[in-house]
């Protein structure tokens, strides 16, 4: 057993755990630069084990945490998000296998890049917490859902990330729905085993992913997502979106200077 490795699993498990918790999305948007930095591992490997990770549900800690601040859960949304989450993925995880690593890379400084727009060209309108709270009958049609899942699933697959990252940007920035709600509808999603199909293309392609470590990566996923949610829900909405800017811009920049070695 490699004892480095496991515990090199677990930190980054609680770090992107915390991560995923705080800002409502997976944890994969930073367990890939972090099992490269930390474990020093290849593009499609620390991809790999960012996605068999995943499908644990971890997030639940975080769903629950949100729900009981009144951030609830729409089960229509719910469901056409993790449709659209599911064909993403296949198609993304095809496209993967049959892209070089350092291509891989600069993909995941473009797709940060994006997410980063989004975010930064979001209405500054102020919006209380409690336009959360919409209606079952908000006008978000199945075809928006079913994108913004697609979308998150596609960088799911083709990057090795969870996709939260990307739900929560699209239903903050583009769909107009309020940080907190956003951040629970996609730890919902990426609560369900929305990864698996991914992973397991990953897996029939041969990848070899170190099977202790990535337990111990889950252990520290569910701890860390549990504390990151307690704490998230007593920041206010702009301090989270300005949170979220500033880590996607941060992991934009380490993923452009790894990929430009």
């Amino acid at each position: 057993m490699n004892v480095a490795e496991v515990i090199g699993g677990l930190i980054t498990g609680l770090a992107g755990g915390l991560f995923s918790g705080f800002l409502g999305v997976t944890a994969g948007g930073v367990l890939v630069p972090l099992l490269i930095l930390i474990l020093g591992k290849e593009q499609h490997v620390a991809q790999g084990i960012s996605l068999v990770a995943q499908i644990v549900p971890t997030s639940l800690s975080g769903v629950r945490n949100y729900s009981k601040s009144g951030h609830r859960i729409s089960m229509r949304w719910l469901a056409w998000l993790a449709a659209g989450f599911g064909v993403g993925g296949c198609v993304g995880a095809l496209l993967a296998v049959h892209v070089p690593d350092r291509a891989l890379q600069w993909c995941f400084v473009g797709y940060l890049v994006i997410l980063l727009a989004i975010m930064l060209l979001r209405s500054q309108r102020a919006k209380s917490d409690g336009a959360g709270d919409v209606p079952e009958d908000v006008p978000l049609s199945w075809l928006t859902l079913g994108g913004i899942g697609g979308a998150a699933g596609w960088s799911s697959g083709f990057l090795g990330i969870g996709g939260g990252l990307a739900i929560t940007a699209l239903m903050a920035g583009i769909a107009g729905i309020a940080q907190h709600r956003a951040q629970a509808m996609s730890l919902a999603v990426t609560a369900l085993p929305v990864t698996l199909p991914a992973a397991l293309l990953y897996v029939q392609q041969g990848t070899e992913l170190p099977w202790l470590a990535i337990a111990a990566l889950i252990v520290g996923l569910w701890i860390g997502t549990d504390i990151g949610a307690r704490f998230a829900n007593r920041v206010s909405p702009d301090r989270l979106r300005l949170s979220m800017i500033l880590i996607i811009a941060a992991m934009a920049l380490f993923m452009a200077f790894k990929a430009g070695r």
